[in-house]
């Protein structure tokens, strides 16, 4: 009996070491797509081209002609009207960080950002030493604001479907409303899963 218990703690132990959790870690710039949602691969690199393609396009060169000095933008709101569930933040952040190491724009915090800096400044008005204040009433202004969303079409069958994401994003200019620059991406992905019979 003892033999046997034994080997049943022993058996019993092999299968909860089979069943253990697995954890390979990725480069974060690796693709790795299970799902065929909308993951970080698709946030990043949608984020770059369209950013690129942007930034090459005519507003920019006129606007440095015009005003002699680089522009300041702000990236407004990208609204989620996909299928799925996706924090349109990540892709915003994305955004902001190709903006910002391009070296051709100049960058100014969004709304929330700016709501906490400006606590501070009058923290520091109230508590900081003079020299050391930031100035109040020295915040710079954005020439463009960046907006867009995120679409998705989903067309499924049993066991595959194939989903389309459109992100579209406008540039417009912060005085007279005009968009300089409307950017347009498109990924689409084909999914199949595995027939499982019994």
């Amino acid at each position: 009996m003892r033999k046997v218990l034994l080997a049943v703690v022993i058996l019993a132990g092999l299968g909860l070491a089979g069943c253990a959790t697995e954890v390979i870690r990725k480069e974060p710039k690796e693709v790795v797509d299970l799902s065929g949602r909308w993951n970080d691969t698709d946030a990043r690199l949608t984020a770059e081209e369209m950013i690129k393609s942007c930034l090459e396009t005519a507003w920019l060169a006129n606007f440095n002609k015009e005003k002699g000095r680089d522009p300041v933008v702000i990236v407004g709101t990208v609204n989620n009207r996909s299928h799925e569930h996706i924090n349109s933040l990540v892709f915003v952040e994305d955004l902001e960080q190709t903006l910002v190491n391009s070296g051709k724009v100049r960058f100014v915090a969004s709304s929330p950002e700016r709501g906490e800096v400006r606590a501070e400044r009058v923290d520091q008005l109230q508590n900081a030493a003079p020299e050391t204040r930031a100035e109040m009433v020295r915040e710079k202004g954005a020439d463009f604001m960046l907006q867009g969303s995120i679409n998705s079409i989903k067309d499924e069958i049993k066991g595959e479907y194939a989903v389309l994401f459109q992100v579209n994003l406008e540039l417009v200019d912060m005085t007279t409303n005009e968009k300089v620059w409307i950017g347009q991406k498109k990924i689409k992905k084909l999914v199949k899963r595995p027939q499982y019979t019994i």
